[in-house]
Formats: C-alpha cells, structure tokens, sequence
C-alpha cells in the first residue's frame, strides 16, 4: 500500500504496500516487573485488490507493561502466486507511553522483483541512532534530501501501527482519530494524517466491537523526488482509511482493517482471524 504501509501495518517492501512473511523471532521484550499487565494480538489478514486477494499477511503483537515487541510478514496468495507479489517481514520493539511511541528498533528484510530489500535501524532519545539499507538511492538532483531533523521523534513503519489515545480511556472514540504520524522507513521521510470519519460495529473474525474509521492521508516530506507519478498519485490520494479497534485496556488501538484507492483498484487488508488477550504475566528473567 505504497508507503501508507499504513503506516501500519505496512512496512516497505519491494512490492511497496504489501505485508512481508515475517523471516525472524521477535524482538526480546524488555525486562518489566513480575506480574506486569500483558496484552496480545495475534492475526491472520487477507490483502486483496478489486476483491481478489494477492497476498496473506500475519501480525504478533505484544504489550507488557509499557514495552512492545511485533513483527509482521506477507506471502502471496489467491491470485499473488501468478506474479511477483512480494514476500518478506519486518519486526519492531520498544515502549509505548500514554501519549507517544518510542521505537528502540526497527528490521525489515523482502525480496520483490528478483530485487532484496533490507533495513536496520536502531533508535534512542528521540532519533536515529545508527541505519542500514539496502538498496540505496541513486543520486538525483530533484530528490528532497533528508537530514538529521527528518529522523527526530519519528516511528519505524511497523511501530506506527501502534496508537495512544489517552482521552479516549481504551473505549473507541473520535479523539482516536486526531493525530498526525511521523515515518521514517530508512528510504523516506512521510507523515500520515488522520481524521475522524465515523464509528462502525464489527464481529465475526475474533473482534466483536467498535471500531473507530480514520480517513488517511500520506504527506511526504523527504526523501522524495516531487515529480514522480507514485509519489503525485499518494500525495492526491483521498480514498484510504484505517479502522482502528483497542488492543488491552491501556488505551492503545491498532489498526482493524485498512482500505486504499490505487490505479489498480480497492487494495484491502483485513482479517481472516485475530485473537486478543489480556491478563497478568510473570516477566521474564
């Protein structure tokens, strides 16, 4: 889903807006107190365009305490095992406050197009502290440069599916939807702009509830080159959005479903089969 990558859900691929098939372990969870509140989300999603699914995506998520550790993965499927679709996985740790997410690293490794794609970033107070990617951009004169302020308080692609909405207590509402995220994907410098559309009812796939349905829109901001077709088309794109549900009770949503206009049709993610849970566990020693 191009770089909306829901900023979600989507991490950067060769395949641009497809889930990768997760490729390592998680992340070690940092160390929390004993009997910490624990909460998981685990998920089995269809992708689909004009309603025919090209690839399957899979989500483990964990938070413990203030800690998460996820990763995320694609592989074709349905129609995707005809044509290079794309596979390959990303996972991400660090904590999550009341009002922000603090990403400690980010990995995403895919291969699309006979080409290998590959990214290492490690974080701390507030920026990007060391970085590897493969490939890297040629030179090119039209292309926004990015700098060291492009890669201040900002959150891995993976890391920006998690959401905090203090006002809304863990209940969906439309505050979950007032906010502006900050990417950075190794590549480029993005913002994803939300805004309330409306509330739904959903069940059936391991989620019975409320979702709260953001309208998205994808701001670039470097790393860029202004001119190009892709980059005019996300930046006029007025057809995506993101349902959001809670995950635990420590007023964190993720997103449900998302939904986005391409030259191709309807691209959609949404579940197959989720299961939350939420409890006390030991942590680990």
């Amino acid at each position: 889903m191009s770089r909306l990558s829901l900023s979600s859900f989507l991490p950067r691929s060769g395949a641009g807006p497809l889930l990768g098939v997760a490729l390592a372990a998680l992340m070690a969870v940092p160390v929390v107190p004993a009997l910490a509140e624990t909460a998981r989300l685990g998920g089995v999603y269809d992708i689909s365009v004009s309603g025919f699914k090209i690839a399957r995506g899979s989500l483990s998520l964990v938070l413990q305490k203030n800690a998460y550790s996820a990763k995320v993965g694609m592989e074709p499927a349905g129609i995707g095992t005809l044509f290079s679709a794309g596979k390959g996985g990303a996972q991400a740790s660090g904590w999550v406050s009341s009002k922000s997410v603090v990403p400690s690293s980010y990995k995403m490794a895919s291969r699309a197009a006979d080409r290998d794609f590959f990214v290492d970033l490690a974080q701390g107070s507030g920026k990007v502290r060391s970085m590897r990617v493969t490939p890297k951009f040629k030179p090119n004169a039209e292309r926004i440069k990015v700098t060291k302020k492009h890669t201040r308080n900002v959150v891995d692609p993976l890391s920006a599916i998690l959401m905090p909405a203090k006002a809304a207590r863990g209940k969906p509402d439309a505050s979950v939807c007032n906010r502006r995220i900050p990417v950075f994907d190794g590549w480029t410098r993005f913002d994803i702009q939300l805004s309330y559309k409306e509330m739904r009812d959903v069940s059936g796939k391991g989620y019975d509830g409320k979702v709260v349905v953001c309208t998205a829109r994808w701001i670039p901001v470097a790393g860029h080159r202004p001119s190009t077709a892709s980059v005019k088309y996300m930046a006029e794109n007025r057809k995506m959005e993101a349902w959001l549900a809670p995950i635990g009770s420590q007023g964190v949503f993720v997103p449900y479903r998302v939904e986005m206009g391409t030259k191709s049709g309807t691209l959609v993610v949404e579940p197959r089969k989720l299961k939350f849970t939420n409890g006390r566990d030991q942590a680990a020693n």
